[in-house]
């Protein structure tokens, strides 16, 4: 009998479908390149299964000032499929690692036209719901300083001041510490000194 219902539980559990569960995907968020340089955009994804055969990665493309995306990257069944008509043409490369869940791309020659949203897809079957992620590419003649590195440069100055402040401030107080000292031993060695020289003098 419990041979009977072991049997029996096996092969319900193989017609049972395995359920889906979610899939996170990761992006950038933005990205700042040269114009005429290479860039790599990369796309990765946490799922709770290992990774399937079967997994895919999708890229699209919308160009600023645009409402509509374009796509310009696929890879399924163990093939990538890039963009041989588009902006991209013999400029977009897949340098990610399906197997380590990767799914990058590197766009090559950069050009102000470049400027967009790209977003990557990915599913790992059954895992196959999950929010599709962004990253903004800017494009300029020279890459600007971004505000956080300025941000930190102000921090790290004000910092340095604040302790060179309190450095100044403890060898002043040590400087005057000292000076006292060497004053009070100096007119305690006078008075003993003055006082031998009278008592010699009533001897």
């Amino acid at each position: 009998m419990l041979t009977f219902l072991a049997l029996a539980s096996v092969v319900l559990l193989g017609i049972v479908p395995e359920k889906s569960q979610a899939i996170v995907i990761y992006t950038g968020w933005e990205r700042h390149a040269l114009v005429g340089s290479d860039i790599r955009l990369s796309c990765s994804f946490f799922s709770w299964r290992w990774t399937s055969e079967d997994v895919t990665f999708s890229w699209t493309y919308r160009p600023d000032g645009s409402r509509d995306s374009i796509s310009i990257f696929h890879y399924t069944g163990g093939a990538a499929y890039l963009d041989n008509k588009g902006p991209f043409r013999d400029r977009l490369e897949f340098v990610g690692n399906p197997s380590r869940r990767d799914g990058s791309i590197l766009i090559k020659n950069l050009e102000f036209s470049d400027n967009g949203t790209f977003t990557c897809d990915a599913k790992n079957p059954p895992d196959i719901v999950g929010r599709p992620s962004s990253v903004r590419l800017l494009v300029f003649e020279k890459v600007p300083i971004q505000a956080g590195v300025i941000t930190g440069a102000i921090i790290g100055v004000v910092l340095g001041l604040l302790v060179l402040i309190v450095v100044i401030y403890y060898l002043m107080r040590f400087l005057v510490a000292r000076r006292v000292f060497s004053l009070s031993v100096s007119k305690h060695g006078k008075k003993k000194k003055e006082g031998s020289q009278q008592r010699q003098i009533k001897v």
